[in-house]
């Protein structure tokens, strides 16, 4: 069996990690990937964004399965692409994907559906949007309407900083064409979880809960990031609040999808804020987590091949989902300078100190290989250092004892990654 991988992240070298335990699975290719997807697959000269490319190369090569990691192609219809070419692959079509492509679009979605989230106004006239928030209770959350790298997302605190956000989404244009429309939005107090699921247009199946660290900086202080570290199990995720999820939340998207045309095959990442008034979806992504992929799926006991096609066969009800009775906890060494501007190009040592380890990985994120063949530093994101253990605080211990086993120039990590796993406790 031939599997494609798109994407070149810590969550595609965690998907690629999966598919390779996989018997039957004998290739598999990447594109583009990275120095340590390298390792375990080949990796292709084709970009992301370049779905004829990609599904010329996966009919010349009798490719079996393609899944697609990154948000961008799956926003942009690489689903539909691959499939009017008579391709197998996992993720939503378009016009499906459009829960994460489209803030306003899924707001709209849980109003008219009854699913539980925060009040909002949607705007396409930054005046508009002016006038609003002279009347808005503080802090508030102003959210550009498209995709922005997981950053086009400003609390505010105070009107100045509501307009300085106004002018820095809708008339600056920071994050492109995101910010043509902006959605505002109330802003929730609670503790923040993360929920995976699978979905084969009908029936959904959430998998273990996580938690992420979006802030550079300890005590959730700096910039926002794509994402400094994340650990599952949360142990805010309780048995209430999954059944009061599963009543009102997740079944409730699929069929809102469903019904409104737009039958969703692939991944449906929840956001949620637990509120004082019960959780509520903070946003919906419509692929893997990253990191949040790098902590779910070494805890996964299925074969993850055999519930991507699954999903695509519409037999996800047949899946007996199952994950360890343990823990994970990814921290990530990133560029000095992350998320604003960083050096690149940085060799990277003690990556041999993982080899053939069951408890510890490393998953690259931003790396390549130079002319002479080493592994270096390529991006903000450099590596998620991951380790499992019996418990939450077993796996942090393990996970920082793992990331001291790794070196580059110019590296930095968050020193408190899984805070929350101690105050849980008080």
């Amino acid at each position: 069996m031939k599997v494609l991988i798109v994407g070149s992240g810590g969550r595609e070298h965690a998907i690629a990690w999966a598919v390779k335990k996989n018997p039957k699975v004998d290739k598999i290719y990447c594109a583009p990937g990275n120095a340590g997807i390298s390792e375990i697959a080949e990796c292709l000269p084709i970009k992301a964004m370049e779905f004829d490319k990609l599904a010329a190369f996966a009919k010349e090569n009798a490719i079996d399965l393609t899944i697609v990691g990154m948000d961008d192609p799956l926003v942009g219809g690489i689903v539909d692409c691959f499939e009017e070419a008579g391709l197998r692959v996992f993720g939503p079509r378009k016009n499906a994907a459009i829960l994460e492509g489209s803030k306003a679009f899924s707001k709209e979605l849980m109003k008219k559906y009854n699913i539980p989230t925060a009040g909002y106004e949607t705007f396409d006239d930054p005046e508009k949007a002016l006038e609003f928030l002279k009347t808005a209770s503080f802090p508030t959350v102003l959210k550009a309407d498209g995709l922005a790298l997981g950053k086009g997302v400003l609390i505010c605190q105070n009107l100045e900083e509501a307009v300085a956000g106004v002018k820095e989404i809708m008339q600056d244009k920071k994050f492109g064409d995101a910010g043509n429309r902006m959605v505002i939005e109330e802003f929730m107090t609670g503790r923040e979880v993360s929920v995976l699921s699978f979905c084969d247009g009908k029936t959904i199946k959430p998998m273990t809960s996580a938690q992420d660290h979006k802030r550079a900086g300890d005590g959730d202080t700096g910039l926002n990031t794509g994402g400094m570290g994340t650990f599952s199990p949360s142990p805010f995720y309780t048995e209430e609040v999954d059944a009061f999820c599963k009543a009102n939340i997740y079944q409730r998207t699929v069929d809102a999808m469903a019904a409104e045309g737009r039958p969703f095959v692939g991944i449906i990442f929840f956001g949620l804020m637990l509120t004082p008034d019960g959780p509520k979806v903070l946003e919906y992504n419509c692929r893997f987590g990253d990191p949040e992929a790098q902590v779910v799926i070494p805890r996964m006991e299925n074969d993850l091949v055999e519930v991507c096609e699954a999903c695509i066969d519409g037999k996800l009800a047949d899946v007996d989902l199952k994950f360890a009775d343990n823990a994970a906890v990814c921290v990530v060494l990133a560029s000095d300078g992350y998320p604003v501007s960083y050096k690149k190009g940085f060799p990277i040592k003690g990556l041999e100190n993982f080899a053939g380890s069951e408890t510890e990985f490393v998953f690259h994120a931003g790396t390549a290989k130079n002319e002479n063949g080493e592994t270096v530093t390529n991006g903000g994101r450099v590596l998620g250092v991951t380790a499992l253990g019996e418990n939450l605080k077993a796996a942090r211990a393990n996970a920082y004892e793992a990331v001291k086993k790794v070196t580059f120039e110019n590296a930095f990590c968050r020193s408190d990654i899984g805070k929350a796993i101690d105050e849980a406790e008080m």
